[in-house]
């Protein structure tokens, strides 16, 4: 996320701060908690519909006009996507486009029930690239799930037939998610294990084919043939397999960055001084973007 250098616009910058139920943040303006609320929109739930938020806006922000308008929305259960999007329009500091991303995604989680909307916010943090974080809350929620539904959850081993098919779905798209996490931090061989769970749970072919893709990124050429080899019933998958790979390398070649990398290697080849010089140059910007971040 970059930082932004914004000047206070709307109410008094507070000399107390609200700490955002959920997301252990502290805000010190209302700039502040719409950046707050707009970037962490999927995690946000109804605990901040509540009074300390209104007498905040009121008493440290100066704006008794705000708080009277989101009074009736906490105490006569309006929604959050409605109580957020009032502070939002009020305050004025995004355009139309980013409140209505901001909406979907609140609306995204109404209606899910706690475990659910959890990976939700979780499937979120994969796509963020968050991984670390993801997998942390993921182990959670499995150890959750065992607690309360006195299964192996965390296993995927016999106690598999104890559940429905919905709970069996679930928990295999924890486990699919959680390989891609680990797969995002190339720890394949973590990841092929959480694939084969998820693959144990539900029989799917996502399953299937991100399991021997996790597997063929963790051995060598030799080693996964010799592990395909075993089964025979995955032959299809491992032609289906191939082929997105190569169509994946293929596109792959056709982009800028490709073509730099070879480019690069033509001119270490020819030019070794230039060569790191360049590097230097190119360390040096990756390092301020990195600043930036």
């Amino acid at each position: 996320m970059g930082w932004m250098r914004v000047s206070v616009c709307v109410g008094n910058y507070a000399k107390t701060p609200y700490c955002v139920p959920g997301l252990e943040m502290n805000v010190y303006s209302m700039e502040e908690l719409c950046h707050c609320m707009k970037e962490n929109a999927f995690f946000l739930d109804t605990a901040l519909m509540e009074d300390g938020l209104l007498g905040w806006i009121e008493r440290e922000c100066g704006l008794r006009e705000l708080a009277k308008a989101l009074h009736p929305l906490v105490h006569r259960q309006g929604s959050l996507s409605a109580f957020v999007l009032a502070i939002l329009r009020y305050v004025g500091f995004y355009d139309e486009a980013v409140l209505q991303e901001t909406e979907s995604l609140l609306l995204q989680g109404a209606g899910l029930t706690g475990l659910e909307k959890r990976k939700s916010q979780l499937d979120y943090l994969v796509k963020k690239k968050r991984f670390r974080q993801a997998l942390r809350g993921y182990d959670e929620l499995l150890r959750c799930l065992e607690e309360a539904q006195g299964t192996e959850a965390g296993t995927g081993k016999a106690s598999v037939e104890k559940g429905g098919s919905a709970k069996k779905e679930f928990l295999a798209k924890i486990w699919h998610n959680k390989g891609v996490a680990y797969a995002g931090l190339m720890l394949y061989k973590k990841a092929a294990e959480c694939f084969r769970l998820a693959l144990e749970w539900d029989g799917g072919e996502e399953y299937l084919l991100d399991y021997l893709a996790a597997k063929r990124m963790e051995l060598s050429e030799e080693a996964y043939v010799a592990f395909t080899s075993e089964h025979g019933e995955w032959y299809p998958g491992t032609l289906e397999l191939e082929k997105k790979l190569e169509r994946v390398m293929g596109e792959w070649e056709q982009q800028p960055d490709y073509l730099r990398l070879c480019n690069r290697k033509d001119i270490k080849s020819r030019d070794r001084r230039r060569f790191y010089e360049d590097n230097r140059r190119l360390t040096q910007a990756l390092k301020e973007s990195y600043r930036m971040e």
